[in-house]
């Protein structure tokens, strides 16, 4: 990756983990190789000296988290093409690695870059007992209003995804928790699974049956309207260019019933991940956001890249 793209903690080449000895350390190191006093080439030394400068800092290094670790001077990674780029789920994972054909999402997890080919002293970009984790972060209490009746919804689909859809594919990542990246509120959950995110939402209605016209649930003379989470997507996708991004609303019953509420489906709307936004109830929910995140080219692959910027926005 061109040095250009490389975000603070790739610049020092210290983990998002790393203490501040541990940054200290990196920096030394670093400014002694990049310094124009000893050879150096001195923009280098700047992107070294700007890296330190932020992540010392702890109010600082925070923002830059929260961020999502954006690159300086780009908005995302630049990857377009290459190992796991989802462009329109046409592409191939095109490092070394195809050779191995380990592309289900029942496979066990692989990690890139992986861990064997880190060299002597090189830190990794996540911890691997941290890059092992299924479930990162919890429901938190936000705000005064609503909060247990929130909490509630959130753990009944973070269970939901837990007990469902984290067993069946072992890279698949759960993050709860997320500052929103367009700095509107909150994201309760992303799932991640090779180079396939999902953001997801969830609702609890009333019993009945309901209809989905793309923007709203009607349930009978009322109009339900869904978390908004299209700008939130599409500014993660613009964070993520070599992800795929889908927001979910997992829709809850008050009976607990995984196949209530009952949703009627507009043309075009229904919830097949082909959707910024795909409304279902619970066992639907389950149902696509499996098969969305398994037919990804390389749903086995834990991103570290992906997966520490995303851990990186937890609030």
């Amino acid at each position: 990756m061109s040095e250009k793209y490389l975000t603070h903690y790739q610049v020092l080449g210290v983990s998002s983990t790393a203490t501040e000895r541990e940054i200290k350390i990196a920096y030394r190191k670093a400014a002694r190789i990049t310094h124009p006093d000893h050879g150096g080439d001195p923009a280098v030394f700047r992107k070294v000296t700007e890296a330190y400068e932020v992540l010392i800092d702890p109010a600082k290094r925070l923002a830059y988290d929260k961020s999502y670790s954006s690159p300086a001077g780009s908005y995302g990674s630049p990857r377009t093409s290459g190992p796991g780029f989802d462009a329109g789920s046409t592409s191939s994972f095109t490092t070394r690695r195809t050779q191995e054909k380990r592309n289900i999402a029942g496979d066990p997890a692989i990690y890139v870059p992986a861990y064997e080919d880190l060299r002597p002293g090189e830190a990794p970009l996540l911890p691997r007992v941290v890059a092992a984790q299924p479930v990162h972060g919890a429901p938190r209490k936000r705000g005064v209003f609503g909060a247990a009746s929130r909490l509630a919804r959130e753990a009944r689909t973070a269970q939901l995804i837990m007990q469902q859809v984290l067993p069946a594919i072992p890279a698949a990542r759960l993050i709860n928790g997320l500052t929103a990246p367009n700095g509107a509120g909150y994201l309760d959950h992303v799932l991640v699974s090779g180079y396939r995110i999902a953001i997801v939402g969830s609702m609890l209605v009333p019993d009945g049956a309901f209809r989905w016209d793309g923007a709203t649930l009607v349930h009978g003379n009322k109009v339900v309207a869904p978390p908004a989470l299209i700008p939130a997507t599409r500014a993660l996708q613009n964070l993520f260019p070599e992800c795929n991004v889908t927001a979910w609303v997992c829709v809850h019953s008050s009976t607990g019933n995984l196949f209530e509420p009952v949703i009627d489906y507009a043309r075009g709307c229904e919830p097949d991940g082909s959707n910024v936004v795909n409304v279902a109830n619970a066992a639907r929910f389950v149902r696509e956001a499996k098969h969305f995140l398994a037919a990804g080219p390389v749903p086995n692959v834990v991103d570290l890249h992906v997966l520490g910027r995303l851990l990186g926005g937890m609030y």
